[in-house]
């Protein structure tokens, strides 16, 4: 299960990478903000500054699940799995506080949220 729980970590990780370079690298590009429900260029710049933001927000949750499965492989299981399910956890409570905003996020928050529960689920176990 240790194993799983990794891999799952890993690809919430990966995910939330994923949604740092669209929020902080690509946001002003049409492909993305109309990915995010935009509907204008003008939208895209006015909220450009609170896409950057949030996107660093993604990029450490991304970032501490990463540490906590290196120090997980490095048998330093306490700390890992702390990170691991302190990461992912923040990752799932995310995902039901974008659902929170209506059902019109219901996919959006599915997508962001998936990985990262069956990840808190598996470590929960694995620990």
């Amino acid at each position: 299960m240790t194993a799983i729980a990794l891999v799952l970590a890993g690809l919430a990780a990966a995910l939330h990478v994923f949604i740092w370079t669209m929020e902080s690298i690509t946001w002003r590009q049409p492909g993305t903000w109309r990915r995010f429900g935009l509907r204008t260029q003008d939208e895209a710049d006015a909220t450009a500054p609170l896409a950057y933001n949030q996107g660093y927000y993604n990029l450490f949750l991304a970032i501490i699940a990463a540490v906590g499965i290196v120090l997980v492989i490095a048998d330093q299981n306490a700390a890992g799995w702390a990170l691991v399910l302190a990461s992912c956890g923040s990752m799932l409570a995310a995902s039901v506080v974008l659902r929170s905003g209506g059902a019109v996020y219901t996919q959006a928050a599915l997508t962001q949220g998936a990985v990262p529960l069956l990840a808190v689920v598996a470590a929960a176990i694995a620990a």
